[in-house]
Formats: structure tokens, C-alpha cells, sequence
């Protein structure tokens, strides 16, 4: 039987098969058509119709802050990975694996679960997405000693202390890489009167963005709408002003990370101060954000290897060894 772990993320989702792994990542993204009420696209196709569709279609986010907003949308995304990755001929539905906020209520678990087996799962089972990233980051979370992840993603930032594969500490904030796209829109059209896209920011970010000022700085040409003319504009922006556009995200976020460290028992304490905290999700990718953190906390802090991967590949190495996790890290049904 095929075992299929999603890492459902608000921004991105990847989908990892057992024996092949990962074999998909696309962005959370469903385009729909208002009169029919009817799904047209899902991922990459959906995303490319963001800011530019007509009114007859709508292109949006099932998941808000890591959590269901749209149900029906979110079944339709769930079957469309199932099917895409099991090719349409297979008889048998698979086991699924998804990964969640580790600050997910019941219900919210609930609504992933239900969504699963309505997308044709025949088992669905959720684990908390700090835990399934820190397995992916080749944490051993088994073991009695301490360990810090910080995953940061789109709609979400959690931060969690785990020691013998369990969460000790936990926080989750809802900002992620998606505020922090909004943050450098929202500076653009401050400073230069200049209306940009969703799109164009996460560009500005992954090109020239940094949590601290770069040793050598970068600029890049944007387009854009001028908000006094209505017309299109090109300006050029530096990595020096996106540093400053972002300040208040990342404070969020560090804010976070310290509130988990006064919680954190004192033993696991000096495990983590030790060991160094780990960096994880999309957000990890963002220049210099390890140094901001040792900066402002003192403890030592790395970046996971494909940290964009880590949750992915958690719910690869689960699914590897099912019958060790179902007891410690999982709820389930069936």
C-alpha cells in the first residue's frame, strides 16, 4: 500500500512517497471559478494566476496560518497530490501523513483528517510540524538530551524544545514568510508611492532580502504601479532598505524563540546552549537570519541542510517507521 506524508504549508506543499521520496512541491494555491463555484487550477498553474486573474476567477490560499480556512478547497488540493503521485490506475488508497501547527486545536487536526480520507486516503494520520522537521533535519528526537527547532514558514513560525520525542516548549506565531512579503509591499508603496504584487515582493526577498545588513550590498530593479499616476514605473531598491522593511517580522519571530527559552527547563537549557538551536522551513533561506539570531539571543544557531525540505522529509523517515511513531508523535484516524 502507497504511504504518502504531505507537508501542507500555507505558501508551499510538498509530497513525499515512500520509496521514491519527494515527488512533488507546489505552491497552496487552488484558482476557482466564481459562477460555477468550480476548481480550474491547483499549485503552480494557480499560482501564476495570483493578481492577474479577471473577476469571473478567483486565485487563493485554502490554508491561513498553517490552518484550514477553505475545507472544500483543501479536499480538492489534498486529492489532486494523491492522485498526481499515485498515477490514476492504482486500486489502493494510501496511507497519508500530514504535517500541522503544532498549535492546531482539535478541530483543526480534525478538519485535516476528515479532508484526507475525503480526498481518498484510506488511513490519515497528523504529527506536529515541528517535530516531523526537526526528524527531517536529522534531530535525534529520541534521545534524552535536548534539542531546539525553529521552523519558520509561510503562514507560521513555531519554535519547539524537544527532548525523548516529545514537545517540552512550544510557540508558534503567525508570522512567517508571508508577513514578511507583505512587510516589503507595504515599505515599497510608503517610500516610492509604488504599488507591487505579491509575487514581486517574494522576489525582492529571496534576491536581495537579509535579516541583517549585507557586507556587500545588493540592489535590483522593480516594476511596479505608481499610486500618484496610475502608470507603470520601474525604481531600484537596495538589500540595505529591505533589511530595514522587514525589522518588525523578524522581531516577531525572535520574540518567539525567547519566550520558548524561558519556558525551557534548565538541564534542556544547557543541552540547547550546547548544541545550538536549528533552523528550518522556507524562511531558514533568508540571508544572515542565523547571525540575527545568535545577535539577539546568545545561543548558537545553524541552518538545517534543504531546510525548505525538513517537514517533507520528517514525514518520509515517520512513514518509514510507522509502528515506532504512531504510539509517540501522532493522532490518528481512520
Amino acid at each position: 500500500m502507497a504511504k504518502i506524508g504531505i507537508d501542507l504549508g500555507t505558501c508551499n506543499s510538498l509530497v513525499f512517497l515512500k520509496g521514491k521520496g519527494i515527488v512533488l512541491a507546489e505552491p497552496t494555491v487552488v484558482a476557482v471559478s466564481v459562477e460555477e463555484n468550480k476548481v480550474l487550477a491547483i499549485g503552480k498553474e494557480a499560482k501564476e494566476m495570483i493578481g492577474k486573474t479577471p473577476d469571473t476567477i478567483v486565485a487563493y490560499r485554502p490554508l491561513r496560518d498553517g490552518v484550514i480556512a477553505d475545507f472544500r478547497v483543501t479536499e480538492a488540493m489534498l486529492r489532486y497530490f494523491i492522485k498526481k503521485v499515485q498515477g490514476s490506475f492504482s486500486l489502493f488508497k494510501p496511507e497519508v501523513l500530514i504535517g500541522i501547527p503544532a498549535g492546531a486545536t482539535s478541530t483543526e487536526r480534525r478538519a485535516v483528517i476528515d479532508a484526507a480520507l475525503k480526498a481518498g486516503a484510506k488511513e490519515a494520520f497528523v504529527a506536529k510540524e515541528p517535530v516531523l522537521s526537526a526528524i527531517g533535519a536529522g534531530i535525534p528526537i529520541n534521545s534524552s538530551s535536548g534539542n531546539m527547532i525553529v521552523d519558520i514558514g509561510g503562514g507560521t513560525s513555531e519554535v519547539a524544545v524537544i527532548s525523548l520525542g516529545g514537545i517540552v516548549a512550544s510557540s508558534s506565531t503567525r508570522v512567517g514568510g508571508d508577513k514578511i512579503d507583505k512587510a516589503i509591499e507595504n515599505y515599497i508603496k510608503e517610500k516610492y508611492d509604488l504599488a507591487i504584487g505579491e509575487q514581486t515582493a517574494e522576489r525582492i526577498k529571496i534576491q536581495i532580502g537579509s535579516a541583517l545588513p549585507l557586507n556587500e550590498e545588493k540592489k535590483m530593479e522593480i516594476r511596479g504601479r505608481d499610486l500618484i499616476l496610475g502608470l507603470p514605473k520601474t525604481i531600484e531598491v537596495s538589500s540595505a532598505e529591505i533589511c530595514e522593511a522587514i525589522q518588525k517580522e523578524l522581531k516577531e519571530i525572535l520574540q518567539s524563540i525567547k519566550n520558548v527559552l524561558k519556558e525551557t527547563p534548565p538541564e534542556i537549557s544547557a543541552d540547547i546552549m550546547e548544541r545550538g538551536m536549528v533552523l528550518a522551513g522556507g524562511g531558514a533561506l533568508l540571508r544572515k537570519i542565523d547571525e540575527y539570531i545568535i545577535q539577539h539571543t546568545g545561543v548558537p544557531a545553524q541552518v538545517a541542510e534543504e531546510p525548505f525540505l525538513c517537514v517533507a522529509k520528517g514525514t518520509g523517515v515517520v512513514l518509514e517507521h510507522l509502528d515506532t511513531y504512531k504510539k509517540s508523535i501522532m493522532t490518528k484516524k481512520g
